[in-house]
């Protein structure tokens, strides 16, 4: 914010550009293989999956050392594969946790359980690992989903997870259910509707002792490239089949116990709303690529809902190995805070943090103390 004020400052006086620090994100998407082991109708990755780019480990633990040393406080291991298809996976987890001090959170699509176990003495209070299941039949799984292992079963899957809960109960087990409806498409894919699934699939939660289920709306990838919320697309009167969402989610948090919680995302909660329309509206500097980016086999990129697009590219698979890669990524990231005209890139993205970055734009133009504000503490949540 200091160096966003001292900009606008400068170039309001026709002064020199103020040099700004080595900044890294605070956060990161780390996705550590383009491999997966199914082929969902719904994937929003589809068009990065099962190539041949990969990571060299001892680059990749180079960057995470390099990261956490300038102020990196987590990473998700998410997208653009499945993480537990990478080679060295147990041992990375346990790099990041035992090695870097790092939070660690892990999305799953749940095919291979007995590495989330592996993982699980490793992890602490505040990391979390969801699992990526939309459905709560047999029926329903296998055909969102087609797994490779034709076999593969909700039921096999929800038996791993007390087994989890056992070897360490400290870190949250989520289930995570995408929300589709008739008319959804990924290309020219039609998507398995499974608005019908949303109560069994929290009660298949809560009996297999999953701490939480969250659902959120499927989304699309637009012609910019971006992940996009179009309900436009709904099959039916659009008020007519958010009420079906709306009751059935209702009916799932009937569900909840002490012990288990249903959520709602910001962007099912956009949706249920019929406001996502406020939350496309933004500010023309994204504020937030600077705190939270993701590391691809493919690059590095400002924002998760632009992984693998060329204009939001920050740098190669190897950014931020060394000073100079730290230098080459940080000089990157402030050319896109200054080019990347959020209100025209992102005016289709119902945006997770269209409203933090409002806030953080008031900070950078109004006179307010920054060194004066209190920080109040968030629980250890670094996921940003």
């Amino acid at each position: 914010m200091k160096w966003q004020r001292a900009l606008r400052k400068a170039r309001a006086s026709g002064q020199p550009d103020p040099v700004i620090q080595d900044l890294v994100p605070l956060s990161i998407n780390l996705d550590l293989t383009t491999a997966c082991n199914y082929a969902c109708d719904h994937c929003i990755d589809w068009d990065i999956l099962n190539q041949k780019v990969k990571h060299d480990d001892a680059v990749l633990r180079s960057q995470m050392r390099e990261l956490a040393a300038r102020g990196m406080q987590s990473v998700i291991l998410i997208g653009g594969g499945e993480p537990t298809l990478f080679p060295t996976f147990v041992d990375f987890v346990r790099f990041l946790k035992e090695d870097l001090r790092l939070q660690v959170s892990v999305v799953s699509n749940g095919s291979r359980n007995d590495k989330i176990l592996e993982i699980a003495p490793y992890l602490t209070k505040g990391d979390w690992v969801r699992l990526s299941l939309d459905s709560g039949s047999n029926d329903v799984f296998q055909r969102m989903h087609n797994p490779s292992k034709k076999s593969l079963t909700l039921d096999e899957i929800c038996a791993w997870i007390p087994k989890i809960k056992r070897a360490n109960p400290a870190f949250q087990m989520g289930f995570s259910f995408v929300i589709t409806w008739q008319g959804a498409e990924r290309d020219d894919t039609r998507v398995v509707e499974n608005i019908q699934e949303i109560v069994e699939a929290t009660k298949r939660a809560r009996d297999a002792q999953f701490d939480y289920i969250s659902f959120k709306p499927f989304l699309e990838r637009a012609e910019t490239g971006s992940e996009v919320m179009d309900p436009a697309h709904m099959e039916g009167e659009l008020k007519k089949v958010i009420a079906r969402i709306r009751e059935s989610v209702d009916a799932a948090k009937a569900l909840e116990t002490p012990t288990f919680r249903v959520l709602e995302s910001t962007n099912l909660r956009m949706l249920l709303e019929q406001s996502w329309a406020d939350y496309t509206k933004q500010p023309r500097v994204c504020h937030m690529q600077a705190l939270r980016q993701v590391v691809n086999p493919h690059g590095t990129f400002n924002c998760p809902a632009y992984r693998g697009v060329s204009y939001a590219r920050v740098g190669g698979r190897d950014a931020y190995k060394d000073r100079s890669s730290v230098r080459e990524a940080v000089g990157t990231t402030t050319a896109l805070l200054d080019n990347f005209d959020a209100s025209v890139n992102c005016k289709e993205v119902t945006c997770l943090y269209n409203q933090v970055n409002w806030w953080l734009e008031e900070l950078c133009s109004n006179d307010v103390d920054l060194d004066a504000m209190q920080i109040v503490s968030n629980g250890r949540d670094t996921f940003l």
